[in-house]
């Protein structure tokens, strides 16, 4: 399949969200942000952007994992290690998005069956 960049048959908006959103994981608050973007991505459930700032990086393991969306370029991989316990391949990043998911380049997301996500 080629890359997009742009289809109007599979939308991506990303906004910024106004509500206080945090990420926990066997007990450890890994994420806590008023500065989260939410990407909409087609018939796609909604996915929160985490910016790196907000992230206890030293949770983090990066893994050599990653995948290639043709709408939004190459995802990076990370592993959340909390307390002996490893949720593996939990968080991708676009570092270098393609132009539809540049406003969430480089902050990060979180796989909702692998911890508990939050909007307040």
């Amino acid at each position: 399949m080629p890359d997009i960049d742009v289809d109007p048959n599979h939308p991506i908006t990303v906004e910024a969200n106004p509500r206080r959103v945090t990420v926990t994981f066997n007990g450890f608050t890994i994420a806590d942000s008023r500065m989260a973007r939410t990407l909409r991505e087609a018939s796609y459930p909604p996915v929160q952007y985490i910016p790196r700032d907000d992230v206890q990086m030293n949770h983090l393991e990066r893994t050599q994992h990653h995948t290639h969306c043709p709408y939004k370029g190459d995802a990076s991989y990370y592993t959340i290690v909390a307390d002996g316990e490893r949720a593996e391949n939990a968080v991708w990043t676009y570092e270098q998005p393609k132009p539809a998911a540049r406003e969430v380049g480089s902050y990060l997301a979180f796989y909702p069956d692998k911890v508990i996500i939050r909007e307040e």
